[in-house]
């Protein structure tokens, strides 16, 4: 299990993220679908800010977040939930409010545990190849392991 986050292609259109969690899923899922904690940790790239984080979580309902940078930039994204199993398994639809890959994509995230250890294992399908190879070309590993590192020090005081 990596400690650091992994992106690679999965299939056609899709990409596989994996990172491993030094914590209960349990407190895992919780952490990334209660709008409380997210507001703690899930605020991307250094520099950027989560301002807005409203969570619906129920299958049908919706979520929106808004991230804010020093210079009063704004990036937004949300999306519908379309399986909850809680602490195992989300998934969920993802549009960008300033696209910047064609079309909607559905991620499945699963979470499974061993001695303590959360495994997050997050497929994400987009409409087309050449979307997925737009989203590997913009190399998010870096930014995502920050926020997935502040995620880490979040856990550590729960």
């Amino acid at each position: 299990m990596s400690i650091t986050v992994e992106i690679v292609p999965h299939g056609d259109s899709a990409i596989r993220i994996t990172r491993t969690f030094l914590a209960p899923r349990t407190v895992v899922f919780d952490a990334m679908t209660t709008a409380d904690m997210m507001l703690n940790w899930f605020h991307g790239a250094t520099g950027w800010t989560l301002v807005l984080c409203e969570i619906d979580l129920r299958v049908g309902g919706t979520y929106r977040w808004v991230w804010r940078n020093a210079d009063g930039q704004e990036m937004g994204m949300g999306g519908m939930y379309k399986e909850i199993v809680r602490p195992e398994r989300l998934v969920t639809t993802e549009k960008f409010d300033q696209a910047w890959y064609p079309g909607e994509a559905v991620g499945t995230m699963v979470l499974t545990e061993e001695g303590g250890r959360t495994l997050m294992t997050l497929t994400v399908e987009y409409e087309s190849p050449t979307a997925r190879d737009g989203v590997l070309a913009a190399e998010l590993g870096d930014g995502m392991e920050i926020g997935y590192q502040r995620l880490d020090r979040f856990l550590l005081q729960r």
